[in-house]
């Protein structure tokens, strides 16, 4: 076995030189916010008066769903605030965070090759998935201090601050175990990381749906690993045993991940790739079929997950109106930016759901740098096919894509409205009204567009302009934000519900500024060298 690790040591020093800056940016932005909303709740909710209206709020299903279980809300402590409402969402980063790790240093490296020219040397077979682990490992453990001392500048007790930041962390880690086997699987990066984030989707779903299901979760939540740190239930009854199933979770995969790894070749997956065409469809002699040949399969995952997931969401607006019949306070919370209740949930929902076509456009748009580094790009170019036509057509794919998203995102939402007590006309509405975020995705896209243009290295540097947006989108009404911190977002200028109140004017404005950074990424693209590895 020592074999097996040889050169692991080496690997390890070679990872974290690589990812010297993409994992203090991760470490450090799920760390800040934490601490910004440790320094920010106390400021909007004061008195126990104030937090114990917002615990009315999470007492509904659509909190439930969206956030959890809703532990302590019977005496609403900050403490018990943020392990409700903040937890899931820096979970989340940190579950990525780990699977585009793993990924990037196991599978990447024998998709290009590399993998194989360090195995010539005297590299163990199990050093290159060690090594990925251990970094993995030095990342979430500075993720978990860094939310622990962010909740302990809060003055919360340490023991539970603690048991958070370790909860985070070690959701991290079970994710980086299950990168571990699907890495095994395919012989493609891209597929590896798409079925490990596959993986967090139904981790997600399973704990909203166990979440609703009855008071404190069920068998479902149960098996989410999403769901573990707050089922620990810190700053209301601690208890530290079900972290440990992130622990057992991490193990298995690996053990399962080794395993596997020794049955295959290098550059190789577990599953064999499915035998192709003798000859190539006609739609793939331009580069618009091409893009939709290679993003095909992404985009019917997304569109499934989407729909699966809109259905319930649309259906809870009936407790809306319930919760805000039994709780009047509660209702000034929902009307407080003028809008029904109803309306006010709806939005919110399109508003989620247009936050997640938005990942969807980076990771399109990100899918040039890809063909860029294997080569594609530039087997294409040496043919009649022109740069700005290249550019576009992905650009285009892209577009198109994230449209049918919204499209089906809305249609979901109002199907499941209209399963309670919506009116027919509810389904058209919003599925007009969440299409209405298109130039704000577009915005995300152009970014990402343009970025790639000018550097292709820098182009992953739009996933700040998602955070942003995410953070700031669903937690600024929450944080009481001045409204410039919030109309930084392209998303913050588009309301789904009532139709009669849809912007125009900045409709218009966002879609002038997504083709702006078309052409600067197109004409960038057009004048600088192809790069690859």
């Amino acid at each position: 076995m020592n074999e097996d690790l040889t050169a692991t040591g080496a690997l390890v020093r070679f990872a974290l030189r690589r990812d010297r800056v993409k994992l203090p940016i991760w470490i450090g932005a799920i760390g800040l916010g934490m601490l910004y909303a440790v320094s920010a709740l106390p400021t909007v909710y004061s008195t126990p008066a104030e937090r114990q209206v917002r615990a009315g709020l999470m007492d509904s299903p659509a909190a439930k769903m969206m956030s959890g279980p809703g532990y302590g809300l019977d005496n609403y402590t900050l403490g018990a605030m943020i392990t409700n409402e903040m937890v899931l969402y820096l979970a989340i980063p940190a579950a990525m965070m780990s699977i585009f790790l793993i990924t990037r240093h196991t599978r990447a490296e024998e998709e290009t090759g590399r993998a194989e020219l360090i195995r010539s040397a005297v590299v163990g077979r199990h050093a290159a998935t060690t090594a990925a682990l251990i970094v993995a490992v030095i990342a979430n453990v500075g993720v978990a201090l860094l939310t622990a001392l962010a909740m302990l500048s809060g003055d919360l007790p340490a023991t539970d601050s603690f048991a958070v930041g370790a909860g985070i962390g070690l959701t991290g880690l079970s994710f980086a175990g299950i990168a571990v086997v699907t890495t095994q699987l395919t012989e493609h990066s891209r597929a590896a990381s798409s079925l490990a984030m596959a993986a967090v989707g139904a981790a997600f779903l399973l704990r909203a749906i166990g979440d609703v299901s009855q008071p404190g979760g069920t068998l479902l939540s149960w098996l989410s690993p999403l769901a573990w740190t707050q089922q620990a239930r810190p700053f209301v009854d601690l208890r530290g045993w079900p972290l440990l199933l992130s622990i057992a979770v991490l193990v298995v995969t690996v053990v399962i991940g080794y395993a596997v790894s020794v049955r295959r070749d290098v550059g190789a997956g577990l599953l064999p790739p499915r035998l192709g065409r003798a000859d190539a469809a006609p739609s793939l002699s331009t580069p618009f079929g091409l893009a939709v040949r290679q993003q095909r399969v992404s985009f019917i995952g997304w569109a499934i997950g989407l729909f699966v997931f809109a259905v319930p969401m649309g259906s809870l607006s009936d407790s809306v109106v319930d919760a805000v019949a039994d709780n009047p306070q509660l209702g000034e919370v929902f009307t407080a930016s003028g809008q029904d209740p109803v309306d006010a949930f709806y939005s919110t929902m399109a508003l989620f759901f247009a936050l997640l076509v938005g990942a969807f456009a980076v990771i399109s748009v990100l899918r040039l740098r890809s063909e860029e580094r294997t080569g594609h790009t530039e087997a294409a170019l040496a043919t009649s096919v022109d740069r700005r036509r290249w550019f576009f057509a992905w650009l285009g794919f892209t577009t198109l894509a994230s449209a049918a998203l919204l499209v089906i995102s809305g249609l979901g939402i109002g199907l499941g409205a209209v399963s309670g007590a919506a009116g027919p006309g509810t389904i058209a509405e919003l599925t007009v009204g969440t299409l209405a975020f298109l130039p704000a995705v577009m915005v995300v896209a152009g970014v990402a567009a343009a970025l790639f243009g000018v550097r292709p290295s820098a182009s992953a540097l739009a996933w700040i302009v998602v955070g942003y947006a995410v953070f700031f989108g669903m937690f600024g009404a929450l944080l009481d934000l001045p409204d410039w911190v919030t109309d930084l977002s392209p998303f913050a200028h588009t309301t789904a519900a009532p139709l009669a109140n849809l912007p125009v004017v900045p409709l218009l404005i966002l879609t002038g500024l997504a083709a702006a950074l078309a052409v600067i990424g197109s004409t960038t693209f057009r004048h600088r060298d192809i790069e690859t590895t």
